[in-house]
C-alpha cells in the first residue's frame, strides 16, 4: 500500500491492484539531536567564520526566514539559533513571502511560536509595497531592478534560512532564493520570472549550470547583502537530514550535493499515466502551488498521457487570482501561453506559463477540495477521490494497459530521464 501525502495525512493506493510502478527518494537518516548539529555547524561554518564571530561585529542583525507554504522545520531551527545568537543586539525577523500574500499575526504566530513573537519584532515582506523598498539603481546583467526590502540593506548582517529542495525552473530553493525573490521587489520578481527566463530550456527542476534564474538571482544577491545562510534538507518524512551553515554560495551548493545523493533517481522511460502529490502540507495549501507537483509529472508523462495530482489546497488560489484569471475566457493552454507572452508583466504569470506548457503536454486531474468549476475553468479535471481521478485517466489515454507511475513525494525528488525514454 502506497501512501499520498495529501494535507496533513495521506490518501491510500495498492499500486499491485493498478500496475504501477514506484519513484521514491533513497531513505536517507534523520539527524537525531538536531540542535546539537546546528550549533555544531554554526561554529564550523563552510568558507565563513563562525555566525558567533559575524554577530559579535554587527549592531543591527536581521534573520531572514520562508514562508508558511515551505515546510521548513521552523520550530527546530529557529529557537536554538535564537539562543545561539547573543541577545545585546538589535534583531528583526523578516518573512519572505516573495509575491504571496503577506501574513498576518496569526499565520506569523504559527510559523514562529508565540514566545518569539512576542520577544522579536516580525516583519512580514509586501513586494508591492514601496514605501518597504530600496532602489539601488542598477539592474543584473539580465536586466533585473536590484530593488529590495529596506532592512536588507539597513542591516550590518543578514542571515537567510532556508530549506533546500527541487525547484521547477530556480533548479532548487533555498541559498539566494531568500533574497530573490523572497524580499525583492515586484519588478524584480517581474523580470527574474519573465516570459523569456521561465522559458529558458535550463529553467528547470535540477540544474544551476546556464539556468538564466539561478544566475540572475546569485547576481542580485551580490548586489544586495546576504551575509551568511543556515539552510537545511528534508526526507520524505519531512526530517531534517542536513543542516549548511556558512557562505550564501558555498553552504547551498554543498546542500545541494547532499540533496541530490537521494532525490536524484534515474528512470529508464516516460508513461502514459503519471499519480502525484504536492508533498502533502504545507506546501499543497492552495492550487497556485501545486504547479510544482504537475511540473514533476511534466517530466515524466507520454505526451497526450495524463498526470494525476493529488493536492488537499485547503487555502483554494490562495490569494493567486491572477494566476486563476489567466485562464479565463481561454480555451486551450496555447491562448493562456500566447496572452502571456503579448501582455506580460502580469502577476503569477509564470505559475500560470508552466501549467500552459504542461497542458500542450498532456491532460491534468486533480484530486483537491478545491471549487471544481475553478479546476475546469483552468482546462484540467476535477476528481472527488484518487480512485476516480485513475479510472478518469485510464479512460482518456485510450489504452489497454497503459503505463503507470506513481510518485508519492511530488515535488520533493528529481526524476531523471534516460535518453532512450519514449
Amino acid at each position: 500500500m502506497i501512501k499520498l501525502p495529501y494535507g496533513k495525512s495521506f490518501l491510500k493506493l495498492d499500486e499491485e491492484a493498478i500496475k504501477a510502478e514506484v519513484i521514491s527518494s533513497k531513505k536517507v537518516e534523520k539527524i537525531h539531536q538536531v540542535e546539537e548539529k546546528l550549533i555544531e555547524n554554526l561554529e564550523k561554518s563552510i568558507e565563513s567564520p563562525p555566525l558567533r564571530k559575524l554577530i559579535s561585529k554587527s549592531k543591527k542583525t536581521l534573520i531572514i526566514v520562508p514562508d508558511k507554504t515551505r515546510a521548513f522545520p521552523f520550530k527546530e531551527i529557529i529557537p536554538p539559533l535564537l539562543r545561539y545568537i547573543e541577545e545585546n543586539i538589535e534583531l528583526r525577523i523578516l518573512i519572505a513571502t516573495g509575491l504571496h500574500k503577506p501574513h498576518i499575526k496569526s499565520e506569523i504566530e504559527e510559523l514562529l511560536g508565540r514566545e518569539v513573537v512576542e520577544k522579536y519584532e516580525v516583519l512580514s515582506h509586501n513586494a508591492e509595497d514601496y514605501s518597504q523598498i530600496s532602489k539601488l539603481n542598477k539592474t543584473t546583467k539580465f536586466g533585473t531592478p536590484i530593488e529590495v526590502n529596506k532592512e536588507v540593506l539597513s542591516s550590518d548582517l543578514v542571515i537567510g534560512l532556508g530549506l533546500i529542495e527541487p525547484h521547477f525552473f530556480a533548479g532548487y530553493s533555498g541559498g539566494r532564493k531568500i533574497i530573490l525573490p523572497g524580499v525583492a521587489s515586484i519588478k524584480a520578481i517581474y523580470s527574474n520570472h519573465s516570459f523569456k527566463m521561465i522559458n529558458h530550456p535550463n529553467a528547470k527542476y535540477g540544474v544551476l549550470t546556464g539556468n538564466p534564474i539561478h544566475e540572475d538571482m546569485i547576481e542580485f544577491m551580490k548586489h544586495t547583502k546576504l551575509n551568511y545562510i543556515v539552510n537545511v534538507t528534508i526526507n520524505r518524512e519531512k526530517e531534517v537530514t542536513g543542516i549548511f551553515c556558512g557562505d550564501p554560495m558555498k553552504a547551498h551548493i554543498e546542500g545541494v550535493k547532499f540533496l541530490d545523493s537521494y532525490v536524484k533517481i534515474p528512470v529508464k522511460k516516460t508513461y502514459d499515466i503519471v499519480i502525484t502529490t504536492n508533498g502533502g502540507y504545507p506546501l499543497d495549501r492552495n492550487l497556485y502551488q501545486a504547479v510544482k507537483g504537475m511540473a514533476i509529472g511534466e517530466l515524466l508523462v507520454n505526451r497526450r498521457g495524463v498526470i494525476v495530482i493529488a493536492s488537499e489546497c485547503i487555502d483554494g488560489l490562495g490569494g493567486h487570482e491572477e494566476f486563476y484569471n489567466l485562464f479565463l475566457e481561454a480555451n486551450n493552454p496555447l491562448k493562456v501561453y500566447d496572452r502571456i507572452r503579448q501582455n506580460e508583466p502580469i502577476k503569477d504569470q509564470w505559475e500560470a506559463q508552466i501549467l500552459a506548457r504542461i497542458l500542450m503536454k498532456a491532460s491534468i486531474i486533480v484530486v483537491s477540495k478545491m471549487k471544481q468549476s475553478i479546476i475546469e475553468e483552468m482546462l484540467m479535471k476535477p476528481a472527488s477521490t484518487i480512485q476516480e481521478a485513475i479510472s478518469e485517466a485510464i479512460k482518456t489515454v485510450k489504452k489497454k494497459n497503459p503505463s503507470i507511475v506513481i510518485v508519492p513525494e511530488g515535488p520533493y525528488i528529481i526524476p531523471e530521464i534516460s535518453s532512450n525514454s519514449n
